[in-house]
């Protein structure tokens, strides 16, 4: 899978770059996963390679998104491009979704990772707690219009710190880290040009191709979780909404109570329910395949 245009070093012309990924083409469904299928069964480099460049636009979208933190943006680009080629190595075609949701995780945790080696977080900690406040620190800050540089009142310290749940310390240590300036947007991409870096800002807004694919694959999601949780009795189908598809879940200890039956048997079907909705939709999705083929 290597190739020149994915290392995107100090030597390499951005904007130049950024000419040259918008020439590989997008690929349709029905490609993305010809090409996939030929790079998990039988190794095709080739089919590999066009899974990646097709989508080195989506990396360069998300690496603009950390473009704040006082690295080059060259750099972020090529780590994201590295969590592609980790997201292609991984995909399964076979589960139904696209490749870019599934890359998208990859790309960003291979740029934050690097982000997180690069600011040297690890004489601070490396936590969970530490990279969410890292991470959202700029956000909350922005949502609370406290953009300028400097210390955060002490109100504002114990907003942040009571909302991502760290010490109030820890905010002000990472506050004063992150207080680096930033670069203008409408600063000249080099000194003898004319265009300026927020020319190549990419529109977060989808297209309408983009809006429609989306909504479609949501849909389809949707429509087979449905289906699959049919396969259920009553009680197995309450437990594991009630378990895995709130954005609160019920506690074992609620659910025990409500059927009276002990927290470990609660576990046991909820484990048990999420088995068979996995079958279901997996069989559903090859009943689709062989469908299409036969077509």
């Amino acid at each position: 899978m290597a190739s020149s245009v994915l290392n995107v070093g100090p030597e390499t012309n951005l904007s130049r770059y950024l000419q040259d990924i918008r020439k590989f083409p997008m690929l349709s469904p029905e490609d993305e996963q010809r090409l996939s299928r030929s790079w998990r069964d039988k190794g095709d480099s080739k089919a590999a390679h066009a899974l990646v460049t097709s989508h080195l636009r989506l990396v360069a979208k998300i690496a603009m998104g950390y473009r704040g933190y006082g690295l080059p943006l060259g750099e972020l680009i090529s780590e994201g491009n590295i969590g592609m080629m980790q997201a292609v190595r991984r995909f399964d075609p076979d589960r139904g979704f696209r490749l870019a949701t599934y890359a998208m995780w990859w790309i960003r945790a291979a740029i934050q990772e690097y982000i997180l080696h690069s600011w040297s977080l690890v004489k601070m900690g490396t936590t969970a707690a530490q990279k969410k406040l890292f991470f959202n620190l700029r956000r909350l800050k922005g949502q609370m219009q406290a953009i300028d540089d400097g210390d955060l009142q002490p109100e504002q310290v114990n907003q942040i710190a009571k909302s991502l749940g760290v010490p109030e310390q820890d905010v002000v240590n990472m506050n004063r880290r992150l207080s680096a300036p930033d670069h203008s947007l409408n600063a000249p991409l080099r000194a003898d040009s004319e265009g300026e870096w927020q020319d190549w800002l990419v529109d977060e807004h989808d297209n309408q191709e983009e809006t429609l694919a989306e909504s479609e694959e949501f849909s389809g999601r949707k429509a087979l979780l449905d289906n699959a949780l049919k396969t259920l009795n009553e009680r197995e189908r309450h437990i594991l909404t009630e378990r895995r598809l709130k954005d609160e879940p019920s506690t074992l200890e609620d659910l025990s109570h409500t059927y009276n039956i002990s927290r470990e048997r609660v576990r046991q079907i909820e484990v048990r329910a999420f088995e068979k909705v996995q079958a279901a939709m997996k069989a559903e999705v090859e009943a689709h395949r062989g469908a299409s083929m036969a077509d």
